[in-house]
């Protein structure tokens, strides 16, 4: 059973959404005729409101009968985690859409610019989360009742969260906090230089986690509210990618939080590699899963989140929802697959194969001793544009609608999945651990941590490596390996130098059937365009 304490406490309204883009004016409501200060005069109404910033990070409104927070002909297309999704797979070798929708196109290739619409919605999306969480922590701050102070630094958590993700993707955003009350005024930048801010807004997350981290729940209390183990998840992160951000490896602090995760006791490897993207991945019956945006086939409807990624990821010839995913009603969406480039970073073909073809009698790739491959060879490997049918590439049906036995979830809907949306589980803290310890010259631990993964995958110790056979590629391929279509690959790619101008393409990476090398400055994604016109005290990324 999930707990729904907190999403279904103000999860009263229709969800009911429909799913082709229709109007590419992204505006967002108003936040303050959402959230009102006298809502916090009746304690019977804070744990709702707390809910409602979990919330905005997985569903597309919680307005008046179910209104989108932000006004679009298609709410579903601009809701945070499926506009984060596109961001972080489709400019990747993970994941190429074959959708004619406006800027999808320019995901593909790596050609955006500051008028894409699906940046515009995910950097107005993370404002208004942030919006949410500094009226909900103005208006309990001081307080001394324990159940607010943890709801404070929940609230405080999200935020921090939602910061983290503007900086990866965005470097400079506006920058307010509870201090800034909301109204008619122009929220700033950190400091006009990306460089500058992207160091000052790092350093202002890290401070945050690093205060409220006594006032969370014990790790392990639960995996859809945010406790110690999720911000010890966070800092990890951060620090993993601290170079990046700041300029300065953080690899020892990146270490110490991942020491912290993995000794805790409060988490353990799922037997099966599959529970983490099925409808029984909670934490209370899945002891991998840290951190998850809670989705409900009954009660958080529309296509979003897992049932976004199950559906475009599906069609009726390749990846067909009665044997795989389940979900029966609209679906079929024939859109998002993987590159041939991904799928030797997934399958040593070489070996597997003896360096000939793939046989076409095993599409499922059923020979693979590694069981994370959850791929399907489809018309053909080689995809003839960015824009072709979903028929051509390699489909992707890692994530279900099923429970890991292949049973209906309880709260079974055959439009929407059940399964959680994963944003920290405990086999990440164990990679990043694995990169930090090689970066600081411990290959032999590193390949421990690694070997804890790979045991997982095989079932035995056939797939372990040994000091040897680690470099840095490997520990990249490995984190595509494991964390494949959980949003993730763009960030990896960037750290390892291989988004843009790295010595690793694939297929229509700079609009190029075999891929070539970007430019740089796409490492970090434009500041929306209307937001650099409307708002004089914001500078846009350089190169754009």
């Amino acid at each position: 059973m999930k707990n729904r304490i907190l999403i279904l406490s103000i999860l009263f309204l229709s969800m009911m959404f429909s799913s082709c883009l229709k109007d590419l004016d992204v505006k967002p409501k108003d936040p303050s005729s959402i959230l009102s200060d006298n809502l916090y005069d009746n304690p019977d109404y804070l744990k709702g409101a707390l809910g409602k910033i979990y919330a905005s990070f997985i569903i597309q409104g919680q307005g008046s009968n179910g209104g989108d927070d932000i006004a679009s002909g298609d709410g579903a297309f601009f809701t945070t985690m499926r506009a984060l999704w596109n961001l972080q797979e489709l400019p990747t070798d993970e994941a190429i859409c074959a959708w004619g929708d406006a800027g999808i196109s320019d995901l593909n290739t790596q050609t955006y610019g500051p008028d894409n619409p699906f940046l515009t919605a995910l950097y107005q999306r993370l404002g208004l989360s942030i919006t949410y969480a500094n009226e909900f922590i103005r208006n309990t701050e001081g307080k001394t009742d324990p159940d607010i102070i943890r709801y404070n630094a929940e609230a405080r958590f999200l935020r921090a969260l939602a910061y983290s993700w503007d900086m990866d993707l965005f470097g400079n955003p506006p920058f307010t906090t509870e201090k800034d009350q909301v109204g008619n005024f122009f929220p700033k930048q950190l400091d006009p230089n990306l460089s500058v801010a992207r160091k000052k807004l790092f350093d202002y997350v890290v401070n945050e986690l690093h205060s409220i981290e006594g006032n969370l729940s014990e790790p392990g209390t639960s995996s859809v509210q945010a406790d110690r183990g999720a911000a010890w998840m966070l800092l990890a992160r951060l620090y993993l990618n601290a170079e990046v951000y700041t300029g300065t490896a953080k690899w020892d602090s990146c270490k110490i939080y991942c020491d912290k995760v993995i000794n805790s006791g409060a988490y353990s490897l799922a037997t099966d590699y599959r529970q983490n993207f099925s409808a029984d991945n909670d934490s209370y019956s899945n002891p991998e899963m840290i951190f998850a945006w809670e989705q409900d086939g009954i009660h958080t409807q529309g296509y979003v989140g897992t049932t976004f990624i199950i559906e475009s990821s599906s069609d009726a010839k390749y990846i067909r929802a009665e044997d795989f995913h389940g979900l029966t009603s609209n679906t079929n969406w024939n859109g998002n697959r993987a590159t041939k480039q991904f799928l030797n970073v997934m399958i040593d073909t070489l070996t597997l194969y003896g360096g000939s073809p793939i046989p076409t009698s095993d599409s499922l790739f059923a020979t693979c001793p590694d069981k994370r491959v959850f791929l399907k060879r489809k018309k053909s490997l080689d995809i003839p544009s960015a824009s072709s049918s979903g028929d051509y590439g390699v489909g992707v049906y890692k994530f279900t609608a099923k429970n890991t036995d292949g049973s209906k979830a309880a709260d079974y809907n055959p439009a929407f999945a059940s399964t959680d949306y994963p944003v920290f589980r405990l086999a990440d803290a164990y990679l990043m651990r694995a990169e930090a310890l090689f970066r600081l010259n411990n290959s032999g631990d590193a390949v421990k941590d690694i070997n804890i993964i790979r045991e997982r995958a095989y079932g035995n110790t056939s797939g372990d490596i040994t000091a040897g056979q680690l470099n840095a590629q490997f520990i990249l391929d490995e984190r595509g390996r494991e964390f494949y279509y959980e949003g993730q690959r763009r960030t990896d790619l960037v750290r390892f130098g291989k988004f843009t101008d790295g010595n690793y393409n694939w297929a229509w990476k700079g609009g190029v059937m075999d891929g070539t090398n970007t430019d740089s400055h796409l490492n970090v994604f434009p500041i929306p365009g209307a937001e650099v016109s409307a708002n004089p005290n914001i500078t846009q990324n350089p190169g754009y």
